[in-house]
């Protein structure tokens, strides 16, 4: 197992942000200090609620505060200098720490539950906004003209995630950002965004044995064969509306009776349904003689009156059988998660990922919103790892609270490490459970 607790996290990512650059020019004190803390050792005796602003008296006369025990940090900039300090970053510089993180989990074995299809790897691809306004722009901006004729700029990231079927948890990796390319007449796009991230990270995937995911967007040839160039293989959804050839190709095969069907059927809990499976091997990707051939598969899922509950097709390089076609379309499917699980927990349940927190002139954006991703890597790898941590998230009912908890306890109260943070929390908490009758609602 790998051992991520809070401490070990914040010491791993404080170090490899020691080689940040730092722009200023002059002085003996470029570089804020993250010095280990000086008072570590004086931990108050007790934890319980109605002994906090004794324990918080105490420790702020020993001179404590939680920047400096938690996370190492003896100076803190005013918020416009950090925003200063961080505009000449490039995100580039902080994605190595994604793969650093992930690493060690994917070579102990940590992904185990993970791993489909002979053992391999699902890394979803899907761009989202991550900022947007009518006024506030930057170099970095792309633009778009409304229906009103008024310009709007927006920052729009590439973010990778490591789905499974049937597993809540997802690994966000290093993002990549659509920003305007030098000597490019055209807008930078997702499409061309995803093929950076390939070619950059590329040898990783070949070694974690990926498959590719993403939507119609990516069952592109070009992009295909990139996925294929860098050792990967992929499963892209694949709509008739882009892909009018091969599905004349699908048509042809199924006047003639020869697109191979599985059926099956499945209690969900309330009803019963039946899924039906289709899928054809060896069909070219587009016109022409360089064309591409995928296997292809398409799932319906139908109730037991036969209405259709859901519908969707899928190429792949890799071949579609008898045996595979259903995990194959369930790794297909997982591709929603980057949608649930990662993009909509960033924006909703606390991470607040469109919200401006400064935008720059330069990379602030882009930086900023890195560093969220980051933060959602590290409780997620918390989340697996820290008994402490689970405990604590296993007695609040979502992140957002949590991260109220946190955020309060740490304002008011200085807590000497992570590890007493924790079990202060868990404490306290378990003290304000109501008895199990009461719980339960029985009064």
């Amino acid at each position: 197992m790998v051992p991520f607790t809070a401490a070990t996290l914040v010491a791993t990512i404080r170090e490899a942000l020691r080689a940040l650059p730092d722009g200023r020019k002059g002085g003996k004190n470029q570089r804020f200090a993250w010095a280990m803390p000086r008072w570590g050792r004086s931990r108050c005796s007790s934890s319980k609620v109605r002994r906090f602003s004794t324990f918080r008296c105490a420790c702020r006369r020993r001179g404590g505060n939680n920047a400096s025990a938690l996370f190492g940090i003896e100076q803190i900039p005013i918020m416009q200098q950090i925003r200063n300090l961080l505009d000449p970053v490039s995100p580039a510089q902080v994605a190595p720490l994604f793969m650093a993180l992930v690493e060690p989990i994917v070579a102990n074995a940590g992904l185990a539950s993970h791993r489909v299809l002979d053992g391999r790897l699902l890394v979803a691809l899907d761009g989202t906004q991550h900022q947007c306004s009518a006024a506030i722009h930057c170099p970095q901006c792309s633009t778009r003209t409304l229906a009103n004729g008024k310009t709007q700029y927006y920052h729009t990231a590439l973010t990778p995630v490591i789905v499974a079927p049937g597993q809540p948890t997802v690994l966000p990796l290093a993002p990549e950002f659509v920003v305007p390319q030098d000597g490019q007449a055209k807008q930078d796009c997702e499409l061309n965004a995803g093929t950076r991230w390939l070619h950059r990270w590329g040898a990783q995937l070949k070694t974690w044995r990926s498959i590719v995911l993403g939507d119609d967007l990516y069952c592109h040839q070009p992009f295909c064969e990139q996925v294929l160039a860098q050792g990967g293989a992929f499963i892209f959804v694949c709509q008739p509306g882009s892909h009018a050839l091969l599905y004349e190709w699908v048509a042809d095969f199924a006047r003639t009776g020869e697109v191979a069907t599985r059926v099956k059927t499945r209690w969900n809990g309330t009803q019963r349904l039946t899924d039906t499976y289709r899928w054809l091997n060896a069909l070219p990707l587009r016109d022409g003689d360089e064309a591409l051939t995928v296997d292809w598969c398409e799932l319906t899922t139908t109730d037991a009156e036969g209405h259709v509950l859901y519908r969707n097709a899928w190429v792949s390089s890799l071949p579609i059988t008898r045996d595979t076609v259903i995990a194959i379309a369930a790794a297909g499917r997982s591709r929603w998660k980057i949608e649930n699980e990662n993009n909509n927990t960033l924006k909703t349940k606390g991470y607040r990922f469109e919200h401006n927190y400064g935008h720059g002139k330069q990379h602030l954006a882009n930086l900023l919103a890195s560093l969220t991703l980051l933060a959602l890597l590290t409780h997620t790898l918390l989340d697996l790892y820290d008994p402490r941590y689970q405990q604590v998230r296993g007695n609040l009912s979502s992140r957002r609270t949590f991260f109220e908890h946190l955020r309060a306890l740490t304002f008011y109260f200085p807590f000497d490490s992570w590890v007493h943070l924790f079990d202060t929390m868990v404490e306290a908490l378990q003290l304000a459970q109501p008895p199990p009758s009461r719980r339960a609602g029985n009064r």
